[in-house]
């Protein structure tokens, strides 16, 4: 199952340009806002989950952020990110793997989802996933997932769908809500898609 995960997201990299996926943001306004509204030091470390081929790396490259890590299933992706940033890519941490996988090597002051969260289905996958974002997360967590108007599929693929209470429940044991946000986001095949952007502050009691 792994390996065909891996297998489509390369065959999409491979096959479509950025104007042909439906998840390309020109600019990637709900996430900066909500990044850079936490006011860290721009040394603070930020990972970008399944953060592929999307511009968020070079926006926050552009306000100075400086210790910045994308990882994405498919090398291709990643590979297009680098060859977009020429030599900036130097700066940027990147790493290849299946997030079911990840193990980070360190703590992250933010960590970043708008890509790959919705398409975890398992109740042991969300769990695992929720640990480990408890674990190597500092400060903050953001998380963009398919609101419940959203799409049921995405390149073809089943996501889940999120509302703010059960998004919430999912990350509750790590984290505090900040606020919640719904995006009307327009694809560039100028379709819409609704999403929801949550914002956590991470729980500092023992």
């Amino acid at each position: 199952m792994k390996n065909e995960k891996k297998s489509h997201w390369e065959k999409v990299y491979l096959e479509k340009s950025p104007d042909q996926v439906s998840w390309t943001q020109v600019y990637p306004t709900v996430s900066m806002e909500m990044i850079t509204g936490f006011n860290l030091d721009k040394s603070a470390p930020i990972i970008d989950i399944g953060g592929g081929d999307s511009l968020l790396v070079d926006f926050l490259l552009q306000e100075g952020y400086s210790d910045i890590t994308v990882v994405d299933i498919s090398s291709r992706a990643l590979e297009k990110a680098k060859a977009r940033l020429g030599e900036l890519s130097g700066r940027i941490h990147w790493i290849e793997t299946d997030i079911r996988d990840f193990v980070p090597q360190r703590s992250y002051a933010v960590w970043h989802d708008r890509a790959t969260f919705h398409f975890l289905h398992s109740s042991e996958e969300i769990h695992s996933y929720a640990n480990t974002a408890g674990q190597f997360t500092g400060e903050y967590l953001v998380m963009a997932t398919f609101s419940l108007t959203g799409p049921e599929k995405c390149s073809g693929l089943p996501v889940s769908r999120y509302s703010e209470r059960t998004l919430r429940e999912i990350f509750r044991e790590g984290f505090t809500e900040i606020e919640c946000r719904p995006q009307e986001h327009t694809t560039p095949m100028q379709s819409t898609q609704d999403f929801l952007f949550c914002s956590f502050k991470k729980n500092t009691e023992q």
